[in-house]
C-alpha cells in the first residue's frame, strides 16, 4: 500500500485541483474546477424538481509514444438528471510511471477518491446534498482480470464514505472517462 501512496504523491489530484487545473466539458469547453461546480449547480437549477447522480469514475490507458510508454488517467465527473440527459467533464493526467495492473487500478481508484475529497466540499455548498445521490465509478468487474481486486477496491471506496460502483454500472470509468483516455 506504501508503493501505490507514493505513487498518488506523484498524481497529486487534490493539490492540482488548488493548482487551478484545466477540465475539459464536451458543451462548455475548457472551465476550472469552480467553474464545473457552477456548471453542476446551474444544471441542477434548471430542473430543480429532478433528481440527480453525482458520479465520479477515473479510466486509464498504456500508449508507446516515440518508443516510449506513457500512461494517460482520465477522471470524469459527471451529473445525470435522471432520465433526462447528464453533463460530464473531464481531467487528464499523463505519467511515465507504468505500474502493474493492481497499481494501477490503486491510482484509478484513489484518483476518483481524491478527486471527490477535492471537489463535493464545494459541490455541496452549491447544491443541496438531498438532490443527489453520489457514486465512485471503479473500472473493475466480475469478469477479466480485475476480478480478484473488486473487493479491495470497494472496500476502499465504501470506508470513505462513498457508494462503489463497479462493472457493468461504472460507466463513468468504463465508457464516459474511457473515451477521453
Amino acid at each position: 500500500m506504501l508503493k501505490i501512496c507514493q505513487g498518488m504523491a506523484k498524481i497529486g489530484i487534490i493539490g492540482l485541483v488548488q493548482a487551478n487545473i484545466r477540465f475539459h466539458s464536451p458543451s462548455k469547453g475548457e472551465l476550472s474546477a469552480p467553474g464545473i461546480i457552477k456548471e453542476i449547480a446551474v444544471f441542477v437549477n434548471e430542473q430543480p424538481g429532478s433528481f440527480y447522480r453525482l458520479v465520479i469514475g477515473t479510466d486509464s490507458q498504456t500508449k508507446r509514444i516515440d518508443g516510449h510508454s506513457q500512461i494517460d488517467y482520465v477522471t470524469a465527473i459527471v451529473v445525470h438528471r435522471q432520465g433526462r440527459g447528464a453533463r460530464y467533464f473531464w481531467y487528464k493526467k499523463k505519467s511515465n510511471d507504468i505500474p502493474v495492473l493492481r497499481d494501477k487500478i490503486y491510482n484509478e481508484t484513489l484518483m476518483s477518491l481524491d478527486m471527490a475529497e477535492a471537489l463535493v466540499p464545494d459541490i455541496r455548498k452549491a447544491v443541496s446534498p438531498v438532490k443527489y445521490d453520489l457514486e465512485i465509478h471503479i473500472d473493475v468487474g466480475s469478469l477479466g482480470p480485475t476480478r480478484e481486486m473488486i473487493r479491495e477496491v470497494v472496500g476502499m471506496v465504501n470506508g470513505n464514505g462513498y457508494v462503489a460502483k463497479t462493472k457493468p454500472d461504472s460507466w463513468a470509468a468504463s465508457s464516459v472517462a474511457d473515451k477521453h483516455t
